[in-house]
């Protein structure tokens, strides 16, 4: 098979750009990102709306902390 490692640039790069760190400056892992994103796009209303109607716990929370401990930002 063909090395193809020179045609594609990295997609990943050991730094982020200086905008990626504008946008994420406030959050401390994944779960902050995930929460700020389903906030912005109304899901996180429509979550919490079930969740009130039906009585359960979304795990919102829990899942945050679990992302934030697992992919941390710094």
């Amino acid at each position: 098979m063909k090395d193809m490692s020179n045609k594609f640039p990295n997609p990943f790069p050991e730094k982020a750009p200086n905008w990626v760190k504008k946008i994420l400056k406030n959050d401390k892992g994944l779960g902050d990102t995930v929460e700020r994103i389903t906030t912005k796009t109304g899901i996180k209303k429509a979550v919490d709306y079930v969740s009130e109607k039906t009585g359960k716990d979304c795990g919102c929370q829990k899942r945050r902390q679990y992302l934030n401990s697992r992919f941390k930002y710094n």
